[in-house]
């Protein structure tokens, strides 16, 4: 094996990538780029779009569009094949998280549900129509969808029904070699992290050291990586299942990876002999 960089994945392949005008949506987007997608950045914000899009280069191009308007999926979709005249890979990235837990009204939740599961669903309805064999569809679901957590209830259900979206859309789309997969990350550097630690990624890997086993949160790029590695001909083998990219999160169980005497030293009353 010599030291030379490997080859881009995937080359000659185009790609639509939602909620990509900022966060891990614009890693993902970059990273697809990087790999020699030609990449449609979709979002809400013209200015935060294009300026993604400009940043990677030849490589991407920006489409608004609200996600929860079927007309404007359309118009992401033509606007790819209009440009490229195929769609091999969507990534269905965005993502709400107005969630008030117990408290979540009505309208928190129905919204929340549009956003990220019904619209995740027409858009894969509408891509699949244009695609053809040896496309790939990547839900970006969370480890949130898989346990439990306090103050927390919409966003979780919304992931975990991503997650079994995944799984019925793989044995939907098999026949037509068309296939879906998902990528769940744990906690993950992006805007939301940076608001909770003051814009500092050295309190975020402090604070999620205990979490996760590698030591730290993750970073988009990494993401951006597995969604690449799930859309490429490598992972040709692979369809409904789900790759857990956060650093040993969803290994560790209620005890948090420690011994039982551990928890027993650290909070069982002191009792006089």
């Amino acid at each position: 094996m010599t030291g030379a960089a490997a080859s881009p994945r995937l080359v000659g392949r185009t790609a639509i990538v939602t909620g990509a005008t900022q966060g891990v949506g614009a890693d993902i987007a970059r990273g697809l780029a990087a790999q020699g997608a030609m990449v449609c950045v979709v979002g809400r914000s013209r200015e935060a779009g294009e300026a993604v899009a400009a940043a990677i280069g030849e490589k991407a191009f920006y489409a608004e569009a609200d996600i929860t308007d079927d007309a404007a999926i359309d118009c992401v979709v033509e606007a790819m094949m209009a440009r490229c005249g195929r769609l091999d890979v969507l990534v269905n990235n965005a993502c709400s998280y107005d969630d008030d837990g117990l408290a979540s009204t009505r309208t928190q939740w129905l919204r929340t549900l549009d956003v990220n599961l019904v619209s995740a669903a027409i858009f894969i309805q509408k891509a699949a129509a244009r695609m053809q064999q040896g496309a790939v569809i990547v839900n970006v679901g969370s480890t949130g969808g898989k346990f439990g957590a306090a103050g927390r209830a919409v966003y979780p259900a919304s992931k975990a029904a991503l997650l079994q979206l995944t799984r019925n859309f793989a044995v939907a789309l098999a026949p037509r070699g068309i296939r879906v997969l998902s990528v769940s990350p744990a906690w993950t550097w992006s805007p939301a992290l940076a608001r909770m630690s003051g814009d500092s990624i050295e309190v975020a890997d402090a604070v999620g050291a205990p979490l996760h086993p590698l030591g730290r949160v993750g970073r988009g790029e990494e993401v951006a990586q597995a969604v690449a590695f799930a859309a490429s001909h490598e992972a040709s083998w692979m369809t409904g299942v789900d790759l857990a990219v956060d650093g040993g999160f969803s290994i560790l169980g209620p005890d948090q990876g420690l011994a039982p005497q551990t928890w027993f030293e650290r909070l069982a009353p002191q009792t006089k002999g």
